[in-house]
């Protein structure tokens, strides 16, 4: 629809939001028309920004009749709620993942969103990512033959970024299976065809000053065969970004400088409470915060780390700046052009479900899925067995 705009309200100014606004800033295909944080200072930067209202209440800036669609990136812990409460004013939601903590909360959104008549995408995750779906196209297209293997891995510094204290909490959305193995789950289901059968897991928990899960490694067997191994460390020593060309997850370059960054400046906080204050000067609006709205230069595809797909004639390699395809006789590099907005693809998935009326991919019913085997992985390492997540879909489920 020609000069179509979708005007979208924002509930939670914290760190997702600040990773999308970038995206919000630059695709004209949305603009942002409202917003509610509890933090004063996050709302005052909100209005002098976009020169719209802010509001204390989630309930004040639902009732906004010109909000069309909301954002909802307030904590894990608030999604469903949230998501239930936009859905009873009749807006077309976007959650940030984890969609919510539990399958119950999943299904309530769900429901919630189906019975208003309203749309319910699920994201950021990294599955949106355009080498992603790339890679997914050229299995579908069957060149390569049938998907038998993945292999995921991704070391980063996670668990040592200022955190809040429900953040190390992984009763309350915690640690790195609701906060990074959504991602990773997200992309090994999308190129896996998304029907998880079994999970065996375990995961690491080895620094008593941060008392969440920091680490696993998780086998996947699909329908049909296939397997997936995936690893995650949080715990800031290898930094698996040597293995994609030292780009970082952001797109952005990075050098030597940057090793050991997130433990450095975390030293400055003694206290649980100066944790808090740390990642809250940083944050939107925060005294140092610093506008993150500027288009790089140089940006490169976002990723979630190495990622390889075995299929029966060749393996696939997704990278920052496109697909690196192994056969049985040459290597071929099929290069992606660079992004001009980051995570423009979730504004693809919004505005189509909600403008176009396209089925979308992250659905709620996907992210669900999703949620399952994150569960999934923490109930096995806590059995030391195998566990068969509930929920599983296609992910042509919706197209």
């Amino acid at each position: 629809m020609k000069n179509r705009t979708l005007q979208i309200g924002v509930i939670g100014l914290g760190r997702a939001f600040t990773l999308m606004l970038p995206t919000f800033v630059h695709d004209n295909r949305v603009k942002l028309v409202g917003a509610t944080d509890p933090i004063a200072a996050a709302r005052a930067q909100f209005e002098k920004d976009f020169g719209a209202p802010s509001y204390e209440s989630v309930e004040a800036l639902c009732a906004n009749p010109a909000i069309e669609a909301l954002y909802i990136a307030s904590p894990h812990q608030f999604h469903a709620a949230h998501v239930r409460l936009a859905a009873s004013f009749g807006k077309h939601v976007m959650v940030e993942k984890p969609m919510a903590l539990t399958l119950d909360e999943c299904t309530s959104m769900i429901e919630a969103t189906r019975s208003a008549g309203v749309h319910l995408i699920v994201g950021h995750s990294h599955s949106f990512n355009t080498p992603i779906k790339r890679t997914r196209e050229i299995i579908d297209s069957g060149i390569y033959g049938a998907v038998r293997m993945i292999t995921a891995l991704n070391f980063t510094d996670f668990l040592y970024r200022p955190r809040r204290p429900e953040e190390l909490d992984t009763q309350a959305g915690g640690g790195v299976i609701h906060s990074q193995a959504t991602h990773q789950m997200d992309i090994v289901r999308l190129l896996g065809g998304g029907l998880v059968s079994n999970v065996r897991a375990h995961t690491g928990s080895w620094d008593a000053a941060r008392p969440t899960e920091g680490a696993y490694s998780a086998l996947l067997g699909f329908e049909g065969g296939a397997f997936a191994s995936a690893t995650y460390s949080g715990y800031g020593h290898y930094d698996s970004d040597e293995l994609v060309e030292n780009i970082g997850e952001m797109g952005q370059v990075k050098g030597p400088g940057d090793y050991g960054a997130a433990r450095k400046r975390l030293q400055s906080a003694a206290t649980s409470a100066e944790e808090t204050a740390l990642k809250a000067t940083r944050n939107y609006g925060g005294s140092l915060y610093l506008s993150g709205t500027a288009l790089p230069k140089d940006l490169a595809h976002q990723h979630f780390g190495h990622v390889i797909v075995s299929c029966e004639k060749a393996d696939l390699r997704p990278g920052a700046s496109g697909i690196a395809i192994y056969t049985d006789s040459q290597k071929i590099l099929e290069p992606l052009p660079a992004p001009v907005i980051p995570r423009q693809e979730v504004i693809d998935e919004l505005f189509g479900a909600v403008v176009n009326g396209s089925p979308a991919v992250h659905s709620g019913e996907w992210a669900r899925a999703t949620t399952a085997v994150c569960l999934a992985i923490l109930e096995s390492a806590r059995a030391n067995s195998d566990c068969k997540p509930r929920y599983q879909v296609s992910h042509n489920a919706n197209s």
